[in-house]
């Protein structure tokens, strides 16, 4: 069985900021601590990894065809995604980047260069479930670079 979680109310900007405006939600206090959700989403799946790859491969392959001239960057993505599954999903392997960290950089910290570089208009990492501090990074670094990062959150 597949179980699919949103850990953000602002899930439809996934795929396209400018078609889907998410819902306002409840008046809030701003303050300068508060975390900028338009520039990062987080998917938590849990299930068997053919059920999960099913859902992510029409996805990513989505998100390789938008017609930026950046690159949809994948950051240390599990060992299942193959180059070759991902040719087999259709996906843009021209517009498509798998990176992983090299040394001591973890993959936080990663996601963060890539986002802040401003090179890609989607990041996609696998960080599990980010914490409130961490999250505040992530978002920090995508609105530097003006770009989306998607956290996949997996139980496989």
């Amino acid at each position: 069985m597949m179980s699919i979680y949103y850990a953000q109310r602002t899930q439809l900007t996934l795929f396209d900021q400018q078609a889907a405006k998410p819902l306002p939600l409840l008046e809030q206090p701003h303050t300068p601590t508060a975390i900028n959700s338009e520039f990062c989403s987080e998917l938590a799946l849990s299930g068997q990894p053919r059920q999960c790859l099913a859902l992510l491969g029409p996805m990513l392959k989505a998100l390789s065809e938008q017609q930026e001239q950046r690159w949809l960057t994948l950051v240390s993505p599990p060992v299942e995604l193959t180059r070759q599954w991902l040719k087999g999903t259709g996906l843009n392997t021209e517009r498509t980047l798998i990176i992983y960290p090299k040394g001591l950089q973890s993959s936080q910290e990663l996601v963060c260069q890539v986002l802040g570089l401003g090179r890609s208009h989607t990041v996609v990492s696998w960080l599990n479930l980010v914490a409130p501090a961490a999250r505040q990074r992530l978002a920090e670094a995508a609105q530097q670079g003006n770009a989306q990062s998607i956290n996949i959150a997996q139980s496989w």
